[in-house]
Protein backbone atom coordinates (compact mmCIF):
# COMPACT_ATOMS: atom_id res chain seq x y z
CA UNK A 1 0.00 0.00 0.00
CA UNK A 2 2.79 2.42 0.82
CA UNK A 3 4.40 2.12 -2.36
CA UNK A 4 1.12 2.69 -4.60
CA UNK A 5 0.76 5.31 -2.72
CA UNK A 6 4.10 7.01 -3.03
CA UNK A 7 4.26 6.59 -6.88
CA UNK A 8 0.81 8.16 -7.33
CA UNK A 9 2.09 11.11 -5.20
CA UNK A 10 5.37 10.87 -7.36
CA UNK A 11 3.43 10.84 -10.54
CA UNK A 12 1.66 13.84 -9.42
CA UNK A 13 5.23 15.77 -8.68
CA UNK A 14 6.02 14.51 -12.50
CA UNK A 15 3.20 16.16 -14.06
CA UNK A 16 3.33 18.98 -12.09
CA UNK A 17 7.06 19.66 -12.57
CA UNK A 18 7.11 19.07 -16.49
CA UNK A 19 3.92 21.87 -16.20
CA UNK A 20 5.80 24.30 -14.26
CA UNK A 21 9.50 23.82 -16.01
CA UNK A 22 9.05 23.17 -19.44
CA UNK A 23 5.53 24.40 -20.26
CA UNK A 24 6.01 27.22 -17.88
CA UNK A 25 2.36 26.70 -16.35
CA UNK A 26 1.86 27.08 -12.58
CA UNK A 27 -0.20 24.54 -11.01
CA UNK A 28 -1.66 23.86 -7.73
CA UNK A 29 -1.02 20.27 -6.53
CA UNK A 30 -3.99 19.32 -4.46
CA UNK A 31 -6.13 16.01 -3.75
CA UNK A 32 -9.91 15.92 -5.38
CA UNK A 33 -12.91 14.98 -3.01
CA UNK A 34 -14.62 12.50 -3.18
CA UNK A 35 -17.24 13.74 -5.84
CA UNK A 36 -14.97 15.00 -8.19
CA UNK A 37 -12.33 11.67 -7.75
CA UNK A 38 -12.04 9.18 -10.34
CA UNK A 39 -14.91 6.39 -9.70
CA UNK A 40 -13.43 3.48 -7.89
CA UNK A 41 -10.51 5.22 -7.08
CA UNK A 42 -9.51 5.68 -3.06
CA UNK A 43 -7.86 9.17 -3.72
CA UNK A 44 -7.23 11.23 -6.91
CA UNK A 45 -4.37 13.82 -6.60
CA UNK A 46 -4.44 16.50 -9.58
CA UNK A 47 -2.42 19.29 -10.96
CA UNK A 48 -5.06 22.42 -11.58
CA UNK A 49 -3.96 25.02 -14.28
CA UNK A 50 -5.54 28.46 -14.66
CA UNK A 51 -6.38 29.42 -17.95
CA UNK A 52 -6.59 33.70 -19.41
CA UNK A 53 -10.39 33.44 -19.96
CA UNK A 54 -10.51 32.50 -15.69
CA UNK A 55 -11.64 28.95 -16.09
CA UNK A 56 -9.58 25.91 -14.42
CA UNK A 57 -7.90 23.49 -16.66
CA UNK A 58 -7.15 19.88 -14.58
CA UNK A 59 -3.86 19.55 -16.07
CA UNK A 60 -3.52 15.97 -15.13
CA UNK A 61 -4.23 13.32 -12.24
CA UNK A 62 -2.73 10.63 -10.74
CA UNK A 63 -4.81 7.97 -8.81
CA UNK A 64 -4.75 5.23 -5.74
CA UNK A 65 -6.84 2.81 -6.46
CA UNK A 66 -6.57 0.80 -3.21
CA UNK A 67 -7.42 -3.13 -3.95
CA UNK A 68 -10.82 -2.13 -5.25
CA UNK A 69 -10.32 -2.73 -9.40
CA UNK A 70 -7.55 -5.77 -8.12
CA UNK A 71 -10.44 -7.42 -6.23
CA UNK A 72 -13.03 -6.86 -9.25
CA UNK A 73 -10.36 -8.75 -11.39
CA UNK A 74 -8.84 -10.87 -9.13
CA UNK A 75 -5.23 -9.79 -9.88
CA UNK A 76 -2.95 -10.83 -6.87
CA UNK A 77 0.69 -11.32 -6.36
CA UNK A 78 2.99 -13.62 -4.30
CA UNK A 79 3.82 -11.76 -1.35
CA UNK A 80 7.25 -12.17 0.97
CA UNK A 81 5.47 -14.27 3.03
CA UNK A 82 4.42 -16.65 0.68
CA UNK A 83 0.68 -15.69 0.44
CA UNK A 84 -1.48 -14.43 -2.21
CA UNK A 85 -2.76 -10.60 -1.86
CA UNK A 86 -4.84 -8.25 -4.52
CA UNK A 87 -2.29 -5.98 -5.81
CA UNK A 88 -2.66 -2.10 -4.66
CA UNK A 89 -2.89 -0.43 -7.80
CA UNK A 90 -2.14 3.26 -9.08
CA UNK A 91 -3.11 4.88 -12.38
CA UNK A 92 -1.99 7.87 -13.89
CA UNK A 93 -2.05 10.31 -17.42
CA UNK A 94 -2.25 13.46 -18.94
CA UNK A 95 -3.77 13.91 -22.33
CA UNK A 96 -3.83 16.45 -25.35
CA UNK A 97 -5.80 18.61 -22.98
CA UNK A 98 -1.80 19.50 -21.97
CA UNK A 99 -1.95 21.22 -25.62
CA UNK A 100 -4.59 23.23 -25.13
CA UNK A 101 -3.38 24.30 -21.63
CA UNK A 102 -0.53 25.38 -23.35
CA UNK A 103 -2.44 27.66 -25.55
CA UNK A 104 -5.08 28.59 -23.63
CA UNK A 105 -1.90 29.96 -20.85
CA UNK A 106 0.43 32.05 -23.15
CA UNK A 107 -1.05 33.07 -26.86
CA UNK A 108 -2.38 35.87 -27.47
CA UNK A 109 -4.12 37.46 -30.14
CA UNK A 110 -1.10 37.35 -32.75
CA UNK A 111 -0.86 33.97 -32.12
CA UNK A 112 1.02 31.10 -30.62
CA UNK A 113 3.40 31.77 -27.29
CA UNK A 114 6.01 29.11 -26.87
CA UNK A 115 7.86 28.27 -24.17
CA UNK A 116 11.53 28.35 -25.72
CA UNK A 117 11.94 24.48 -24.05
CA UNK A 118 8.96 23.23 -25.78
CA UNK A 119 8.93 25.13 -29.23
CA UNK A 120 10.35 22.95 -31.95
CA UNK A 121 12.06 25.95 -33.48
CA UNK A 122 13.56 28.54 -30.98
CA UNK A 123 15.15 30.99 -33.24
CA UNK A 124 14.50 32.64 -36.77
CA UNK A 125 16.58 34.05 -38.90
CA UNK A 126 15.14 36.04 -41.04
CA UNK A 127 17.01 37.79 -43.88
CA UNK A 128 16.03 41.00 -44.65
CA UNK A 129 14.76 41.76 -47.61
CA UNK A 130 15.28 38.41 -48.48
CA UNK A 131 17.87 35.75 -49.25
CA UNK A 132 21.32 36.37 -50.25
CA UNK A 133 24.66 35.11 -50.67
CA UNK A 134 26.22 36.97 -47.93
CA UNK A 135 24.11 37.05 -45.34
CA UNK A 136 23.59 33.53 -45.73
CA UNK A 137 26.74 33.15 -44.80
CA UNK A 138 26.84 35.07 -42.12
CA UNK A 139 23.73 33.30 -40.54
CA UNK A 140 25.54 29.97 -41.37
CA UNK A 141 27.79 31.38 -38.76
CA UNK A 142 24.94 32.03 -36.34
CA UNK A 143 23.60 29.05 -36.69
CA UNK A 144 26.57 26.71 -36.78
CA UNK A 145 27.48 28.66 -32.90
CA UNK A 146 23.48 28.59 -32.08
CA UNK A 147 23.46 24.42 -32.53
CA UNK A 148 26.84 24.27 -31.14
CA UNK A 149 24.48 25.32 -27.42
CA UNK A 150 22.16 22.37 -28.28
CA UNK A 151 19.83 25.40 -29.53
CA UNK A 152 17.05 24.75 -32.12
CA UNK A 153 17.64 27.17 -35.08
CA UNK A 154 16.52 27.81 -38.85
CA UNK A 155 16.98 29.99 -41.59
CA UNK A 156 13.97 31.55 -43.34
CA UNK A 157 14.92 31.13 -47.00
CA UNK A 158 11.47 32.12 -48.33
CA UNK A 159 12.20 34.52 -51.70
CA UNK A 160 8.58 35.17 -52.12
CA UNK A 161 7.30 36.93 -48.87
CA UNK A 162 8.50 40.20 -48.13
CA UNK A 163 9.95 40.33 -44.48
CA UNK A 164 6.38 42.24 -42.52
CA UNK A 165 4.70 39.00 -43.62
CA UNK A 166 7.47 36.80 -42.66
CA UNK A 167 7.69 38.17 -38.78
CA UNK A 168 4.45 38.06 -38.42
CA UNK A 169 4.02 34.02 -39.87
CA UNK A 170 6.61 33.43 -36.89
CA UNK A 171 5.00 35.37 -34.70
CA UNK A 172 1.50 33.44 -35.33
CA UNK A 173 3.75 30.20 -35.10
CA UNK A 174 5.28 30.86 -31.45
CA UNK A 175 8.94 31.44 -32.33
CA UNK A 176 10.61 32.69 -28.88
CA UNK A 177 13.26 34.58 -30.98
CA UNK A 178 13.74 36.28 -34.20
CA UNK A 179 17.24 37.79 -35.65
CA UNK A 180 16.45 39.85 -38.09
CA UNK A 181 19.85 40.35 -40.56
CA UNK A 182 20.69 42.72 -43.43
CA UNK A 183 23.29 44.17 -45.18
CA UNK A 184 23.41 46.94 -43.46
CA UNK A 185 23.07 45.62 -40.05
CA UNK A 186 26.48 42.87 -41.42
CA UNK A 187 27.94 46.28 -42.26
CA UNK A 188 27.45 48.04 -38.31
CA UNK A 189 28.31 44.07 -36.82
CA UNK A 190 24.39 44.11 -35.57
CA UNK A 191 21.50 41.92 -35.43
CA UNK A 192 18.45 42.47 -34.49
CA UNK A 193 16.83 40.20 -32.19
CA UNK A 194 13.06 40.42 -31.54
CA UNK A 195 11.49 38.55 -28.46
CA UNK A 196 8.45 36.96 -28.92
CA UNK A 197 6.76 37.34 -25.27
CA UNK A 198 6.96 40.65 -25.16
CA UNK A 199 7.42 42.26 -28.93
CA UNK A 200 10.63 43.86 -27.82
CA UNK A 201 13.46 44.60 -30.36
CA UNK A 202 16.79 45.18 -29.73
CA UNK A 203 20.45 45.69 -31.93
CA UNK A 204 23.00 43.05 -30.42
CA UNK A 205 26.67 42.83 -31.49
CA UNK A 206 27.04 40.12 -33.58
CA UNK A 207 30.30 38.68 -31.80
CA UNK A 208 27.78 38.49 -28.63
CA UNK A 209 24.82 36.73 -30.54
CA UNK A 210 24.72 33.48 -29.24
CA UNK A 211 25.85 34.42 -25.68
CA UNK A 212 22.77 36.66 -25.95
CA UNK A 213 20.49 34.26 -27.31
CA UNK A 214 21.42 31.29 -24.87
CA UNK A 215 20.72 33.61 -22.12
CA UNK A 216 17.71 35.41 -23.82
CA UNK A 217 15.75 32.04 -23.94
CA UNK A 218 16.49 31.21 -20.62
CA UNK A 219 14.93 34.89 -19.67
CA UNK A 220 11.84 34.26 -22.22
CA UNK A 221 11.13 31.10 -20.09
CA UNK A 222 11.18 32.37 -16.64
CA UNK A 223 9.37 35.29 -18.13
CA UNK A 224 6.26 33.00 -19.38
CA UNK A 225 6.09 31.51 -15.78
CA UNK A 226 6.51 34.24 -14.26
CA UNK A 227 3.55 36.52 -15.71
CA UNK A 228 1.00 32.91 -15.51
CA UNK A 229 1.47 32.71 -12.07
CA UNK A 230 1.19 36.64 -12.04
CA UNK A 231 -1.93 36.01 -13.68
CA UNK A 232 -3.05 33.31 -11.35
CA UNK A 233 -2.57 35.53 -8.13
CA UNK A 234 -4.27 38.31 -9.47
CA UNK A 235 -7.17 35.99 -10.23
CA UNK A 236 -7.20 34.05 -7.04
CA UNK A 237 -9.87 35.66 -4.19
CA UNK A 238 -10.60 34.94 -0.23
CA UNK A 239 -14.14 34.63 -0.26
CA UNK A 240 -16.44 33.74 3.12
CA UNK A 241 -19.83 34.27 2.02
CA UNK A 242 -21.70 32.91 -0.72
CA UNK A 243 -23.00 36.52 -2.42
CA UNK A 244 -19.16 37.74 -2.63
CA UNK A 245 -18.98 34.00 -3.92
CA UNK A 246 -21.11 34.44 -6.79
CA UNK A 247 -20.32 38.01 -7.74
CA UNK A 248 -16.41 37.05 -8.01
CA UNK A 249 -17.03 34.12 -9.93
CA UNK A 250 -19.15 35.92 -12.30
CA UNK A 251 -17.03 39.34 -12.60
CA UNK A 252 -13.34 38.37 -12.12
CA UNK A 253 -13.23 34.30 -12.83
CA UNK A 254 -10.04 32.53 -11.47
CA UNK A 255 -9.61 30.53 -8.24
CA UNK A 256 -11.86 31.21 -5.13
CA UNK A 257 -10.23 30.04 -1.72
CA UNK A 258 -13.43 29.35 0.28
CA UNK A 259 -14.68 27.28 3.50
CA UNK A 260 -16.55 23.77 2.49
CA UNK A 261 -17.92 21.60 5.01
CA UNK A 262 -16.70 18.41 3.65
CA UNK A 263 -20.42 17.10 2.50
CA UNK A 264 -20.97 15.54 -0.84
CA UNK A 265 -24.38 17.52 -0.66
CA UNK A 266 -23.19 21.34 -0.32
CA UNK A 267 -20.55 20.66 -2.73
CA UNK A 268 -23.42 19.55 -5.32
CA UNK A 269 -25.63 22.40 -3.98
CA UNK A 270 -22.85 25.14 -4.71
CA UNK A 271 -21.97 23.36 -8.27
CA UNK A 272 -26.13 23.78 -9.34
CA UNK A 273 -26.36 27.18 -8.35
CA UNK A 274 -22.82 28.71 -10.03
CA UNK A 275 -21.58 25.84 -12.24
CA UNK A 276 -18.23 25.90 -9.78
CA UNK A 277 -16.81 22.73 -8.41
CA UNK A 278 -14.34 22.09 -6.09
CA UNK A 279 -11.22 22.08 -8.32
CA UNK A 280 -9.08 20.22 -5.20
CA UNK A 281 -8.00 20.45 -1.68
CA UNK A 282 -4.37 21.44 -2.05
CA UNK A 283 -1.36 19.34 -0.81
CA UNK A 284 0.03 22.24 1.46
CA UNK A 285 -3.52 23.48 2.53
CA UNK A 286 -3.63 24.94 5.95
CA UNK A 287 -6.06 23.91 9.04
CA UNK A 288 -8.09 27.38 9.52
CA UNK A 289 -11.27 26.97 11.42
CA UNK A 290 -14.44 28.64 10.05
CA UNK A 291 -17.68 28.49 8.39
CA UNK A 292 -19.18 27.24 5.01
CA UNK A 293 -20.09 29.73 2.67
CA UNK A 294 -23.10 28.12 2.11
CA UNK A 295 -24.55 26.40 4.73
CA UNK A 296 -23.10 28.19 7.82
CA UNK A 297 -21.98 24.84 8.76
CA UNK A 298 -17.98 24.11 10.11
CA UNK A 299 -14.74 23.91 8.56
CA UNK A 300 -11.74 23.04 8.73
CA UNK A 301 -9.70 24.39 6.04
CA UNK A 302 -10.14 26.17 2.69
CA UNK A 303 -10.55 24.12 -0.75
CA UNK A 304 -10.09 25.67 -4.20
CA UNK A 305 -13.38 26.84 -6.03
CA UNK A 306 -13.49 27.51 -10.22
CA UNK A 307 -15.34 27.05 -12.89
CA UNK A 308 -13.75 24.37 -15.10
CA UNK A 309 -13.34 23.10 -18.31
Amino acid sequence: REEAVAETLQMQKVYADFAEEYMAMPVIRGVKTANERFAGAEDTYTIEALMQDGKALQAGTSHFLGQNFAKAFDVKFLSENNQEEYVWATSWGVSTRLVGGLIMTHSDDDGLVLPPKLAPTQVVIVPIPKPSGEIGEVAEKIMRGLKDRGIRVKYDQDTKNRPGFKFAEHELQGVPVRLGLGMRDIENGVVEVARRDTKEKTSVLMDGIVDYVEKLLADIQQNLFQKALDYREEHTTRVDDFDKFKEVLEDKGGFIEAHWDGTTETEKRIKELTKASIRCIPNDVQPEAGKDMLTGEPSKNRVIFAKAY
